[in-house]
Protein backbone atom coordinates (compact mmCIF):
# COMPACT_ATOMS: atom_id res chain seq x y z
CA UNK A 1 0.00 0.00 0.00
CA UNK A 2 1.39 3.69 -0.67
CA UNK A 3 0.38 6.11 2.07
CA UNK A 4 0.10 9.78 1.04
CA UNK A 5 -0.46 12.76 3.48
CA UNK A 6 -2.75 15.08 1.54
CA UNK A 7 -3.86 18.83 3.35
CA UNK A 8 -7.46 19.74 2.94
CA UNK A 9 -8.87 22.88 3.17
CA UNK A 10 -12.16 23.45 3.66
CA UNK A 11 -14.94 26.43 4.69
CA UNK A 12 -15.37 27.38 7.71
CA UNK A 13 -17.61 24.75 9.70
CA UNK A 14 -18.44 22.15 6.90
CA UNK A 15 -18.59 18.87 6.52
CA UNK A 16 -18.61 16.10 3.84
CA UNK A 17 -18.69 12.55 3.99
CA UNK A 18 -15.64 11.16 4.95
CA UNK A 19 -14.35 14.47 5.86
CA UNK A 20 -14.30 15.33 9.25
CA UNK A 21 -15.41 18.98 10.21
CA UNK A 22 -12.38 21.09 10.11
CA UNK A 23 -13.26 24.11 12.41
CA UNK A 24 -10.12 24.75 12.84
CA UNK A 25 -8.16 25.37 9.53
CA UNK A 26 -6.53 23.17 7.38
CA UNK A 27 -6.37 19.18 8.23
CA UNK A 28 -4.15 16.37 7.30
CA UNK A 29 -4.82 13.49 5.77
CA UNK A 30 -3.43 9.99 5.55
CA UNK A 31 -4.85 8.24 2.50
CA UNK A 32 -3.99 4.71 2.26
CA UNK A 33 -4.26 3.87 -1.59
CA UNK A 34 -3.11 0.42 -3.49
CA UNK A 35 -0.25 0.19 -5.62
CA UNK A 36 -0.57 -1.88 -8.86
CA UNK A 37 1.95 -3.45 -10.17
CA UNK A 38 4.52 -6.07 -9.23
CA UNK A 39 6.18 -5.08 -5.71
CA UNK A 40 9.29 -6.08 -3.97
CA UNK A 41 8.99 -6.63 0.32
CA UNK A 42 9.07 -3.35 1.87
CA UNK A 43 11.37 -4.19 5.11
CA UNK A 44 10.90 -0.88 6.24
CA UNK A 45 7.03 -1.27 6.80
CA UNK A 46 7.22 -4.78 8.03
CA UNK A 47 10.02 -3.82 10.84
CA UNK A 48 8.11 -0.47 11.72
CA UNK A 49 5.05 -3.36 12.24
CA UNK A 50 7.14 -5.53 14.26
CA UNK A 51 5.05 -5.25 17.30
CA UNK A 52 2.37 -7.08 15.20
CA UNK A 53 3.94 -9.48 14.17
CA UNK A 54 4.56 -10.87 17.71
CA UNK A 55 0.95 -9.99 19.14
CA UNK A 56 -0.40 -12.10 15.88
CA UNK A 57 2.02 -14.76 16.97
CA UNK A 58 1.10 -15.17 20.12
CA UNK A 59 -2.64 -14.63 19.23
CA UNK A 60 -2.21 -18.14 17.38
CA UNK A 61 -0.03 -19.91 20.03
CA UNK A 62 -3.21 -19.23 22.42
CA UNK A 63 -5.76 -19.89 20.15
CA UNK A 64 -4.22 -23.68 18.76
CA UNK A 65 -4.29 -24.85 22.63
CA UNK A 66 -7.17 -23.27 23.84
CA UNK A 67 -9.92 -25.65 25.50
CA UNK A 68 -7.75 -28.81 24.70
CA UNK A 69 -7.22 -30.94 27.57
CA UNK A 70 -3.16 -31.97 27.06
CA UNK A 71 -2.31 -28.56 26.02
CA UNK A 72 0.75 -27.96 24.47
CA UNK A 73 2.25 -31.66 25.06
CA UNK A 74 0.42 -32.21 21.60
CA UNK A 75 3.61 -30.36 20.20
CA UNK A 76 5.90 -33.51 21.87
CA UNK A 77 3.51 -36.40 21.06
CA UNK A 78 2.18 -35.37 17.70
CA UNK A 79 6.25 -35.89 16.54
CA UNK A 80 7.02 -39.10 18.64
CA UNK A 81 4.10 -40.89 17.97
CA UNK A 82 4.57 -40.19 13.96
CA UNK A 83 8.18 -41.01 14.66
CA UNK A 84 7.25 -44.41 16.63
CA UNK A 85 5.23 -45.45 13.48
CA UNK A 86 7.94 -44.54 10.73
CA UNK A 87 10.24 -46.84 12.94
CA UNK A 88 7.74 -50.00 12.99
CA UNK A 89 6.83 -49.18 9.22
CA UNK A 90 10.05 -48.19 7.90
CA UNK A 91 12.86 -49.33 10.51
CA UNK A 92 11.23 -52.97 11.50
CA UNK A 93 8.94 -53.79 8.34
CA UNK A 94 11.04 -52.30 5.88
CA UNK A 95 13.92 -52.80 7.16
CA UNK A 96 15.82 -50.15 6.25
CA UNK A 97 17.34 -49.63 9.49
CA UNK A 98 20.27 -51.88 8.22
CA UNK A 99 21.11 -49.13 6.07
CA UNK A 100 22.26 -46.59 8.96
CA UNK A 101 24.43 -47.28 12.14
CA UNK A 102 22.60 -44.20 13.83
CA UNK A 103 19.32 -45.31 16.31
CA UNK A 104 16.54 -45.78 13.92
CA UNK A 105 14.70 -43.53 16.57
CA UNK A 106 16.90 -40.60 16.83
CA UNK A 107 17.17 -40.75 12.95
CA UNK A 108 13.57 -40.62 12.61
CA UNK A 109 12.81 -37.79 14.99
CA UNK A 110 15.62 -35.26 13.93
CA UNK A 111 14.09 -35.45 10.91
CA UNK A 112 10.58 -35.55 12.13
CA UNK A 113 11.07 -32.13 14.45
CA UNK A 114 12.14 -30.32 11.60
CA UNK A 115 9.03 -31.38 9.28
CA UNK A 116 6.80 -31.20 11.51
CA UNK A 117 7.48 -27.78 11.81
CA UNK A 118 7.99 -27.33 8.36
CA UNK A 119 3.78 -28.72 7.84
CA UNK A 120 2.38 -26.68 10.45
CA UNK A 121 3.67 -23.87 9.68
CA UNK A 122 2.86 -23.95 5.61
CA UNK A 123 -0.18 -25.64 7.13
CA UNK A 124 -1.48 -22.65 9.36
CA UNK A 125 -0.35 -19.86 7.02
CA UNK A 126 -2.11 -21.00 4.14
CA UNK A 127 -5.07 -20.81 5.57
CA UNK A 128 -4.04 -17.59 8.19
CA UNK A 129 -5.66 -15.06 5.55
CA UNK A 130 -8.99 -16.70 5.53
CA UNK A 131 -8.90 -16.76 9.15
CA UNK A 132 -8.08 -13.32 9.79
CA UNK A 133 -10.79 -12.14 7.07
CA UNK A 134 -12.25 -9.82 10.23
CA UNK A 135 -8.95 -7.87 11.12
CA UNK A 136 -7.86 -8.24 7.41
CA UNK A 137 -11.30 -6.41 5.98
CA UNK A 138 -10.92 -3.28 8.62
CA UNK A 139 -7.52 -2.38 9.62
CA UNK A 140 -4.52 -1.67 7.35
CA UNK A 141 -1.31 -3.14 8.40
CA UNK A 142 0.93 -5.28 5.85
CA UNK A 143 -0.71 -8.46 4.82
CA UNK A 144 2.29 -10.49 4.73
CA UNK A 145 2.40 -10.40 8.74
CA UNK A 146 -0.46 -12.70 8.76
CA UNK A 147 1.59 -15.98 7.12
CA UNK A 148 4.72 -14.32 9.17
CA UNK A 149 2.87 -14.98 12.69
CA UNK A 150 1.77 -18.45 11.72
CA UNK A 151 5.51 -19.25 10.88
CA UNK A 152 6.44 -17.81 13.76
CA UNK A 153 4.12 -19.94 16.77
CA UNK A 154 5.25 -22.66 14.52
CA UNK A 155 8.43 -22.26 16.01
CA UNK A 156 7.38 -22.84 19.89
CA UNK A 157 6.42 -26.69 19.19
CA UNK A 158 9.59 -26.63 17.61
CA UNK A 159 11.90 -25.23 20.49
CA UNK A 160 9.16 -28.21 22.59
CA UNK A 161 10.21 -30.72 20.12
CA UNK A 162 14.06 -29.84 20.28
CA UNK A 163 13.72 -30.48 23.86
CA UNK A 164 12.65 -33.90 23.43
CA UNK A 165 15.71 -34.70 21.34
CA UNK A 166 18.23 -33.61 24.04
CA UNK A 167 16.02 -36.27 25.96
CA UNK A 168 16.55 -39.23 23.00
CA UNK A 169 19.86 -38.34 22.55
CA UNK A 170 20.87 -38.61 26.49
CA UNK A 171 19.48 -41.80 26.60
CA UNK A 172 21.12 -43.26 23.53
CA UNK A 173 24.14 -41.76 24.39
CA UNK A 174 24.97 -39.57 21.32
CA UNK A 175 26.66 -36.34 21.85
CA UNK A 176 26.35 -33.92 18.86
CA UNK A 177 29.16 -33.57 17.00
CA UNK A 178 30.61 -30.15 16.58
CA UNK A 179 28.18 -29.00 13.61
CA UNK A 180 25.42 -28.73 16.02
CA UNK A 181 26.38 -25.08 16.35
CA UNK A 182 25.48 -24.96 12.08
CA UNK A 183 21.34 -25.84 13.64
CA UNK A 184 19.61 -22.39 13.83
CA UNK A 185 21.10 -21.88 10.37
CA UNK A 186 18.91 -24.63 9.07
CA UNK A 187 16.04 -23.62 11.30
CA UNK A 188 16.37 -20.28 9.25
CA UNK A 189 16.38 -22.80 6.14
CA UNK A 190 13.16 -24.07 6.84
CA UNK A 191 11.50 -21.10 8.21
CA UNK A 192 12.62 -19.67 4.63
CA UNK A 193 11.06 -22.28 2.70
CA UNK A 194 7.56 -22.64 5.41
CA UNK A 195 7.32 -18.86 4.58
CA UNK A 196 7.75 -18.80 0.09
CA UNK A 197 5.63 -21.78 0.29
CA UNK A 198 2.85 -20.39 3.05
CA UNK A 199 2.55 -16.69 1.62
CA UNK A 200 2.16 -18.21 -1.73
CA UNK A 201 -0.49 -20.82 -0.48
CA UNK A 202 -2.21 -18.15 1.50
CA UNK A 203 -2.69 -15.63 -1.28
CA UNK A 204 -4.38 -18.74 -3.55
CA UNK A 205 -6.30 -19.87 -0.91
CA UNK A 206 -8.46 -16.42 -0.82
CA UNK A 207 -8.81 -16.65 -4.37
CA UNK A 208 -9.12 -20.26 -4.54
CA UNK A 209 -10.68 -21.68 -1.88
CA UNK A 210 -10.12 -25.51 -3.11
CA UNK A 211 -6.61 -24.93 -1.92
CA UNK A 212 -7.86 -25.66 1.79
CA UNK A 213 -8.49 -29.25 0.36
CA UNK A 214 -5.41 -29.82 -1.81
CA UNK A 215 -2.92 -28.66 1.20
CA UNK A 216 -2.95 -31.59 3.56
CA UNK A 217 -2.47 -33.99 0.38
CA UNK A 218 0.45 -31.80 -0.78
CA UNK A 219 1.83 -32.30 2.65
CA UNK A 220 1.22 -35.66 3.03
CA UNK A 221 3.26 -36.25 -0.32
CA UNK A 222 5.62 -33.72 0.56
CA UNK A 223 6.61 -35.79 3.39
CA UNK A 224 6.92 -39.08 1.21
CA UNK A 225 9.20 -37.60 -1.12
CA UNK A 226 11.35 -36.16 2.30
CA UNK A 227 13.55 -38.17 3.89
CA UNK A 228 11.83 -38.16 7.08
CA UNK A 229 11.20 -41.88 7.78
CA UNK A 230 14.29 -43.34 6.50
CA UNK A 231 17.85 -42.32 5.85
CA UNK A 232 19.81 -41.17 3.17
CA UNK A 233 21.59 -44.68 2.86
CA UNK A 234 18.18 -45.82 2.17
CA UNK A 235 17.96 -43.65 -0.80
CA UNK A 236 21.48 -44.35 -2.12
CA UNK A 237 20.48 -48.50 -1.64
CA UNK A 238 17.58 -48.19 -4.28
CA UNK A 239 19.52 -45.37 -6.80
CA UNK A 240 22.21 -48.36 -7.14
CA UNK A 241 19.32 -51.30 -7.05
CA UNK A 242 17.85 -49.24 -10.21
CA UNK A 243 20.92 -48.02 -11.42
CA UNK A 244 19.59 -44.75 -11.31
CA UNK A 245 22.77 -42.15 -11.69
CA UNK A 246 24.23 -39.54 -9.08
CA UNK A 247 22.29 -36.54 -11.11
CA UNK A 248 18.89 -37.83 -10.33
CA UNK A 249 19.78 -37.77 -6.70
CA UNK A 250 20.99 -33.79 -7.38
CA UNK A 251 17.87 -33.16 -9.35
CA UNK A 252 15.32 -34.57 -6.67
CA UNK A 253 17.03 -32.47 -3.95
CA UNK A 254 17.01 -29.63 -6.04
CA UNK A 255 13.28 -29.80 -6.08
CA UNK A 256 13.22 -30.61 -2.30
CA UNK A 257 14.47 -28.14 -0.45
CA UNK A 258 13.29 -30.18 2.93
CA UNK A 259 15.56 -32.64 1.60
CA UNK A 260 18.33 -31.12 2.15
CA UNK A 261 17.49 -29.23 5.52
CA UNK A 262 16.21 -32.53 7.18
CA UNK A 263 19.42 -34.55 6.03
CA UNK A 264 21.47 -31.38 7.62
CA UNK A 265 20.12 -31.22 10.85
CA UNK A 266 20.42 -34.94 10.88
CA UNK A 267 24.09 -34.10 10.01
CA UNK A 268 24.27 -31.47 12.99
CA UNK A 269 22.64 -33.52 15.81
CA UNK A 270 23.82 -37.09 14.41
CA UNK A 271 26.54 -36.81 12.61
CA UNK A 272 25.06 -38.86 9.60
CA UNK A 273 27.29 -38.16 6.01
CA UNK A 274 25.87 -34.96 3.87
CA UNK A 275 26.81 -33.64 0.88
CA UNK A 276 27.09 -29.89 0.80
CA UNK A 277 26.20 -30.08 -2.98
CA UNK A 278 22.80 -31.05 -1.31
CA UNK A 279 22.44 -28.82 0.89
CA UNK A 280 23.37 -25.42 -1.08
CA UNK A 281 20.99 -26.98 -4.04
CA UNK A 282 18.57 -27.24 -1.15
CA UNK A 283 19.13 -23.56 -0.10
CA UNK A 284 18.87 -22.30 -3.51
CA UNK A 285 15.13 -24.26 -3.95
CA UNK A 286 14.51 -22.06 -0.65
CA UNK A 287 15.24 -18.84 -2.02
CA UNK A 288 13.42 -19.00 -5.13
CA UNK A 289 10.51 -20.43 -3.56
CA UNK A 290 10.17 -17.33 -1.18
CA UNK A 291 10.89 -15.14 -3.38
CA UNK A 292 8.13 -16.49 -5.74
CA UNK A 293 5.94 -16.75 -2.96
CA UNK A 294 6.34 -12.96 -1.37
CA UNK A 295 6.52 -11.76 -4.56
CA UNK A 296 3.40 -13.17 -5.93
CA UNK A 297 1.46 -12.77 -2.19
CA UNK A 298 2.31 -8.79 -2.61
CA UNK A 299 1.33 -8.91 -6.66
CA UNK A 300 -2.30 -9.83 -5.30
CA UNK A 301 -2.54 -8.48 -1.84
CA UNK A 302 -4.59 -5.47 -2.64
CA UNK A 303 -7.63 -7.66 -3.48
CA UNK A 304 -7.46 -9.62 -0.10
CA UNK A 305 -9.82 -7.26 1.84
CA UNK A 306 -12.05 -7.25 -1.66
CA UNK A 307 -12.93 -10.94 -1.66
CA UNK A 308 -11.67 -12.58 1.67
Amino acid sequence: METSVAQLEQPHGSIEPGIASVDDGPVLATVIEPKPGWRAIDFAELWQYRELVYFLTWRDIKVRYKQTVMGAAWAVLQPLLTSAVFVVLFGVMGNMREDTDIPYLALVFAGQMGWQFFQTAVTQSGQSLVAGANLISKVYFPRLIVPMAAVGAGLVDFAISLGVMAVILLAYSIVPPIQALLFPLLVVGVVITALGVGSLLAALTVAYRDFRYVVPFLMQIWMLATPVGYSMGTVNRMLDEFKIGDSWLSCYFFLNPMAGFVQGMRWCLLDEPLDPFHLGASVLSAVILLVIGTVYFRRVERRFADIV
